[in-house]
This record gives structure tokens, C-alpha cells and sequence, in this order.
């Protein structure tokens, strides 16, 4: 999508500080922060995003079994990103804010 990692800010889990993670962020060039600890307005966005994946696909419909709700996720995915407007950034969509050009059929996505 055209889209390059610079830097990654995750909390402070055993997973984000474990070598293996820290290592593959250093592999490809991405600069790893954390958030303060106790401060949970740093992560605000991602607290934001968990939040409304549960309301909205985790918990937002009846599923008759797990697999049927990880099957779910995908189109939840790309809807939230290409077509839910988030009141956060001036009622556009994720995508929106992505650097589409050209005749990327990305930028003819509906």
C-alpha cells in the first residue's frame, strides 16, 4: 500500500520486550518505544481500536462458533479501515489517510 514502518510504539508486555520482537523490529529498520507505564492515554488509539473490534465483530453479532467469528474478522478489518468514518480524524476513513497515487487499483476501492 505504500505504506513504510518507521516506528513502532507498543506497551510495556513481555511479548514487545522480548528479544525476538526487538530483534525483528531492528531487522527491518523500525524504531521501537514504549509507552510510560501507568499512562494508558499514550496507547489511547490502540485501547480505542480493541475497543471497538469486541463491540462491533467480536460481540456485535452471534456467531455459532469460533471459527465462524475468526472468519468474521477479515471483512470487519476492511471495513473499519476503508469504510467506517472515524470522528477522530475529521470523519474520514483510515485509508483515506493513506499516500494512494497513480492508478494504484487501491485508490478505485469502494
Amino acid at each position: 500500500l505504500g505504506v513504510t514502518i518507521e516506528r513502532v510504539i507498543t506497551d510495556n508486555g513481555p511479548a514487545f520486550h522480548s528479544h525476538a520482537f526487538g530483534d525483528a523490529c531492528a531487522a527491518l529498520g523500525i524504531r521501537q518505544r514504549f509507552t510510560r507505564a501507568y499512562r494508558p492515554q499514550t496507547n489511547g488509539k490502540a485501547e480505542r481500536f480493541i475497543q471497538s473490534a469486541l463491540r462491533e465483530w467480536a460481540y456485535g453479532c452471534a456467531y455459532s462458533n469460533s471459527t465462524q467469528r475468526r472468519a468474521a474478522l477479515p471483512v470487519w478489518t476492511h471495513f473499519y479501515n476503508w469504510h467506517r468514518q472515524h470522528h477522530g480524524i475529521a470523519c474520514k476513513t483510515p485509508a483515506s489517510r493513506l499516500p494512494l497515487a497513480g492508478n494504484n487499483v487501491l485508490t478505485l476501492h469502494s
